[in-house]
């Protein structure tokens, strides 16, 4: 067997429809859309969720239970291995982030997360480490202070 000789399993491939292209291909004219009605114009249709009218099915539910999600803390996150641009001995802060694009949006702080390695001591300031984070900033010779 060549590659020369491949080919994709029968009926795997199929063209694709082109609508409104003349009477003659087919699917001319009114360009597989019917005559008349909200579908068949340009912007028709209805928006998701819509069921004709009919109460949606999103309102008709009940609404139960207390969802924590609008008050959960989101960090703006740094992994150990972008530290390493910066100079060894050099203290790491917020501002020295945000100065080196690393942190664009400050949410509700900043996360040190342990991706990567470490190879310079620094003292990094930040609002959270992560286990790993904290592990690697230490092992390197540098402190890992919580603002």
């Amino acid at each position: 067997m060549n590659l020369s000789e491949l080919k994709p399993a029968p009926g795997s491939k199929k063209n694709r429809k082109r609508v409104g292209r003349g009477t003659g291909s087919g699917h001319g004219k009114t360009a597989t859309r019917g005559t008349k009605g909200q579908n068949s114009r340009s912007g028709g249709g209805v928006r998701p969720g819509f069921e004709g009218g009919q109460m949606p099915i999103q309102r008709r539910v009940p609404k139960r239970g207390f969802s924590n999600a609008r008050y959960k803390t989101e960090y703006a996150v740094v992994n150990v291995a972008d530290l390493e641009r910066f100079e060894a001995g050099s203290v790491v802060n917020i501002a020295t982030l945000r100065e080196a694009g690393l942190v664009k949006a400050v949410k509700d702080g900043v996360k040190i997360l342990g991706n990567g390695e470490l190879s310079k001591s620094l003292t990094v300031q930040a609002n959270a480490f992560s286990k790993s984070a904290e592990e690697k900033i230490t092992a390197a010779g540098g402190k890992a202070e919580v603002v």
